[in-house]
């Protein structure tokens, strides 16, 4: 019996014990294969625990990263004169003097035994598209770019939903060393322009729509507008998805000419062009991802060739146990750098599984029936997916075929135990639940799953390879077993090479380094644990912190949101002018319930019982909804501003919010109080 059904009958807790792989498993990993070859090959180790190896990785980065680059054979046109010339925070150097291409290690993996991509397009079957037609598209697409003269350092937007369309656009674009952004066809054109203008794109590839909850949903009209509020865009590639019987975006040509390539059109005797890739720097650009934007305009994130190819090879096959013939899945839109680490898994020879649509259609069952159809070996969802799936009471393992899936990944925010709990009692006893945290900053997680160790509810595994990560106390001191800061005390490769146009590095700079110098503050409350796991509270610059008792708002929501009535909350502590505290606890009600006095009562009996009285809520109010980013994040700075008396138009960027009449209602609600008194 498993230590989850042998516990069943328990409140979920943190540190439970839920799973602990078995000796194949282990010995079978990608993670164990590279820890028995260091010593063969590099002299290091061997290392009783990983632990141990987490220990050398973060002391001695040079010999850690330089052997990374030994194992996955990175290929380089023109060697490093050193793995780490400058260890400084911000601005280290990583592998100066060497030239790659991250797209040409892609297409190192190509095989013709397996797709490299399986596509679902909401409510239709799974569509495969081979590595020879892959590498046909991207070439074809890449000489296009060429003959349009883009080349190293120019700028590629694409405005597009998850198919392959833009995996092969992404792949083409760093095949000729531009720069690659996105942002899926959900945003509003504001929000599109907010993040492109920024860039100056030289070409744009729009798209026409895009599938969700069952409709085909029309983006023709904000596509056209975006592309023409753009002045810097020379050439459009327009992507007919869902209207193909409409007319093209004025002055652009369509997706099946722009892969042709341009012998296609004629010249060259209609011969397919070859596929070729450019050699960049390490650190030259390969994409611009953007920071949320919440407060602002969103600042674009630039990440390197080299940095983010190190990064991958060691997050996706290390702390994801991704190999050669899997299918990885991680539900995620082009927004989203989750997206950008799919792309990633076709590094290690895994198909990369490709979804356009709702995670609940046609029910909350979903992504569950996607992972059965699709055959997935890894689901990768969200917290709040899990916990959906868990007040649905579905029960995957035993209502689908499963048999196929290994692991489930979870990101995007703090999973609480019962979330835990529930994967071994309704998915299976024997899957490896893999919680990671990292974030858009890194494209990668810091923290992460570990195919060597145990799974405990509330937990992540362990501290990712050569990322030193620590808890700091308020005085800057590590600390294990309490609540800190987390931060980072060493530079990795994949760190942002610079925000775009930051010339100074000053938005850089206090990004991340203005609270302790030196030293990457992330912005997240964590506890690391004796055993080496890092539990994830919630933002640390949204702390609860009522009577001198810190909590993460994650806390609340684990406790709270186990109440049947009570679908979403949103808890803001909010420091008042008179040195008092105010805590109020939003509520999103199920359908049919109320929030009554003795639903009132339910809440802070949990809230006392299970947390600490003072963390009792100072008031409840019932909300119509709970606003989010768009990658799902609660907005819970923002309608901290708004309720301290911020000017809407700066405390949130409604470019970059879910549903933004549900930042109207909290505009209207401060603005009542605050005339209140």
């Amino acid at each position: 019996m498993s230590a989850a059904e042998s516990a069943a009958d328990q409140p979920a807790a943190f540190g439970e014990l839920l799973w602990t792989p078995s000796d194949a498993q282990r010995l079978g990993s990608p993670l164990q294969r590279y820890l028995d070859w260091l010593p063969k090959q590099e002299g290091v180790g061997p290392f009783p625990a990983y632990a141990d190896a987490w220990q050398w990785s973060v002391e001695h980065p040079a010999e850690f990263w330089e052997s990374l680059w030994r194992y996955f054979g990175v290929q380089a046109a023109s060697p490093y004169s050193a793995v780490l010339s400058d260890a400084a925070m911000p601005g280290a150097r990583w592998f100066p003097g060497a030239t790659l291409n991250f797209a040409e290690h892609v297409f190192r993996a190509a095989s013709d035994d397996r797709p490299a991509l399986l596509f679902v397009e909401e409510g239709a079957e799974p569509a495969e598209v081979s590595w020879a037609e892959l590498r046909r598209q991207v070439a074809g697409l890449a000489a296009t770019l060429r003959a349009w003269g883009v080349g190293v350092g120019d700028t590629v937007a694409a405005f597009l939903p998850n198919t392959p369309h833009a995996i092969v656009a992404q792949l083409a674009t760093a095949s000729v060393g531009a720069v690659w952004s996105a942002c899926g066809p959900d945003f509003g054109t504001q929000g599109v322009l907010d993040r492109f203008a920024q860039i100056e794109p030289k070409v744009f590839i729009g798209v026409d729509g895009y599938r969700y909850g069952g409709k085909r949903i029309d983006r023709r009209t904000e596509c056209m507008q975006t592309r023409d509020a753009l002045p810097s865009v020379e050439h459009t590639v327009w992507v007919d998805y869902q209207f193909p019987e409409g007319p093209a975006c004025a002055e652009s040509i369509r997706w099946a000419e722009a892969v042709a390539g341009p012998g296609a059109a004629g010249g060259q005797d209609g011969a397919e062009p070859a596929l070729l890739f450019e050699a960049v720097p390490f650190d030259h650009p390969l994409w611009i991802l953007y920071s949320s934007g919440t407060t602002g305009l969103p600042k674009g994130i630039v990440h390197g060739h080299g940095g983010i190819l190190l990064e991958h090879y060691k997050a996706i096959a290390f702390h994801m146990g991704v190999e050669e013939g899997d299918r990885f899945f991680w539900y995620s839109s082009t927004s989203w750098m989750m997206w950008n680490i799919v792309l990633g898994s076709l590094l290690l020879g895994a198909t990369a599984v490709l979804y356009d649509g709702s995670p609940a259609f046609p029910d909350v069952s979903g992504l569950w029936q996607l992972a059965e159809k699709t055959g997935a070996t890894m689901l990768g969802t969200s917290a709040g997916y899990l916990m959906a799936s868990q007040k649905a009471d579905l029960r995957p393992g035993r209502d689908l075929d499963l048999s196929a899936l290994r692991a489930i990944g979870s990101t995007g925010s703090p999973l609480p135990p019962t979330g835990f709990r529930w994967v071994y009692e309704a998915v299976g006893s024997d899957i490896w639940l893999n919680s990671l945290s990292g974030g858009t900053d890194v494209c990668t997680a810091f923290v992460a799953g570990n195919p060597l160790l145990p799974v405990y509810s509330g937990e992540i595994q362990c501290r990712a390879l050569g990322c030193r990560v620590e808890s700091w106390d308020p005085e800057g001191h590590p600390h294990v077993g309490a609540v800190g800061e987390l931060v980072l005390t060493a530079p990795t490769p994949s760190m942002p090479v610079k925000f775009w146009n930051d010339p100074d590095g000053h938005k850089y700079h206090d990004a991340y380094f203005d609270a302790f110098p030196g030293v990457w503050r992330h912005g997240d409350w964590c506890t690391i644990t004796e055993r080496g796991g890092v539990i994830i509270h919630g933002r640390s610059d949204s702390t609860l912190n009522k009577q001198g008792v810190r909590m993460g708002s994650a806390d609340i929501y684990e406790v709270v949101e186990k109440l049947p009535e009570i679908r979403e909350s949103l808890v803001i502590g909010v420091e008042l002018p008179d040195g008092g505290y105010w805590m109020p606890l939003f509520v999103h009600l199920a359908d049919g319930a109320a929030l009554d006095d003795a639903l009132k009562k339910r809440v802070a009996a949990a809230i006392r019982a299970e947390l600490t009285p003072r963390h009792v809520p100072d008031e409840l109010v019932e909300i119509p909804g709970v606003p989010h980013t768009r990658t799902g994040k609660r907005l819970e700075i923002p309608v901290k501003r708004l309720l301290t008396g911020a000017d809407p138009s700066k405390a949130v960027n409604l470019g970059t919010v879910d549903d933004p009449a549900l930042i109207e209602w909290f505009v209207e609600y401060a603005s009542r109080r605050n005339a209140e008194g």
